[in-house]
């Protein structure tokens, strides 16, 4: 017997078994199963391999490299530094650009610094004092300028509160800010950005660069919308497409981020495959006046006279930091994501047949109806009816069988 099952068992895997379907005549089932399939069918063919290009494999580990160069004059003339002609090696930080560069818009310049001893600056709480104990010796000023002396400078009045004495580079910086930006002319600087990219899985390199062999080429064009193999920017037009005045920032400063954007499709020719341009500004510019706007940093050019005195000029400078970022995507078409995709489509298809049944079996007032044609019941007690019917048919061929053989030997005699 157990030879048998495992017989059967064996020869059961070479069978094939279809599914039996039951087609329910209701208009309205069948027009939502349809409406279901065409849905899908949409989204398939519009949105995975229209619009999202299911049927190509990507890369999007881009490599990048940014080089700038920022050109323009802009002349001053201030009591702190008179008559003075600014180039790029002064305004602009670092001198080898990179895809992150400074141009300087306002100064505030304090010239003639030396290390010796001057009242800290008013307004600094660490530095009040009402008598000479209240600034120890050698302690920095909390968010001061230079260290205490042991002395409370104080203007002469018997109730009036002092001011501690401090070790630093006096003349102490000024803290009166330009009411218009210094290097205001910044606006019409020009910088030149050239990105050079490449998709290592495809082995695809391109720049934003019009290939060219004009020489005049760089030297006349401007970038714009229409012509964005150009790689020369005007700094005022960037500020005002990232949605600033050019004056305004410029006076405190603030960060601007250049996206560049690469979305390549290989299945076309390489000229095809265009560099995109976003401007944004990026700190945090609130409504109205906040003490966290704009961007600053300080920095200090320093000399020797001829007795040996060390000076410097501080320098507290406010302009425009310029951010570059480069991303992107390249497709190419291949069989395997191809595949996937058409199977998670049919796979959908089948997600529409079950809501339909859902629909036929269990929300209409015939589910009853339909779902006794879909099922067949087969219960423990119709098997034993069927076994008891069998056996009786056996037991009747075997008595006719017998009453034949009975007729048989009487006809014998």
């Amino acid at each position: 017997m157990g030879q048998v099952a495992w017989k059967g068992m064996f020869l059961s895997l070479f069978d094939y078994k279809t599914e039996k379907y039951v087609i329910a005549k209701n208009k309205k089932i069948g027009i939502l199963f349809r409406f279901l399939q065409l849905s899908i069918l949409a989204y398939l063919v519009g949105w995975v391999f229209l619009v999202k290009k299911g049927y190509q494999d990507t890369d999007t580990s881009i490599q990048s490299s940014v080089i700038t160069k920022v050109k323009g004059v802009a002349f001053t003339n201030t009591s702190e530094l008179g008559e003075r002609l600014w180039d790029v090696v002064d305004y602009v930080i670092p001198p080898q650009g990179e895809n992150i560069f400074f141009v300087v818009t306002n100064l505030i310049v304090t010239p003639n610094q030396k290390q010796g001893t001057c009242a800290e600056s008013f307004g600094i709480p660490d530095a009040v004092c009402a008598k000479n104990s209240d600034c120890p010796q050698g302690e920095p000023v909390k968010a001061g300028n230079g260290v205490k002396t042991g002395r409370c400078l104080r203007t002469g009045a018997v109730n009036t509160t002092g001011i501690c004495e401090i070790f630093a580079w006096c003349p102490l910086e000024k803290k009166k800010k330009p009411k218009n930006p210094l290097l205001e002319k910044a606006e019409n600087f020009t910088v030149y950005i050239k990105n050079s990219i490449r998709f290592p899985k495809f082995n695809f390199s391109k720049t934003n660069i019009l290939d060219t062999n004009d020489v005049s080429f760089l030297k006349s064009c401007r970038y714009s919308k229409d012509n964005h193999y150009c790689p020369i920017f005007h700094l005022g037009k960037i500020v005002s497409w990232a949605g600033n005045d050019f004056h305004n920032m410029a006076l405190e400063g603030g960060v601007i981020g250049i996206q560049i954007e690469w979305d390549c499709d290989l299945d076309k020719d390489a000229s095809e495959c265009h560099p995109h341009y976003d401007f944004t500004r990026l700190d945090s510019k609130l409504s109205g006046k906040s003490v966290s706007s704009g961007y600053n940093f300080r920095f200090a050019k320093y000399y020797r006279d001829a007795n040996g005195t060390d000076y410097r000029t501080m320098i507290k400078a406010y302009g425009i930091r310029f951010d570059i970022m480069v991303n992107g995507k390249a497709g190419k078409f291949n069989i395997i994501p191809t595949i996937i995709n058409i199977g998670s489509g049919l796979a959908l298809m089948g997600v529409g047949a079950f809501f339909c049944d859902l629909v036929l079996l269990y929300l209409m007032k015939k589910s009853n109806f339909y779902r006794d044609k879909k099922f067949e019941e087969a219960k423990s007690s119709v098997k034993k009816s069927l076994q008891v019917k069998a056996n009786g048919q056996k037991k009747s061929k075997s008595l006719d069988v017998v009453n034949q053989l009975e007729h048989l030997q009487t006809v014998e005699t």
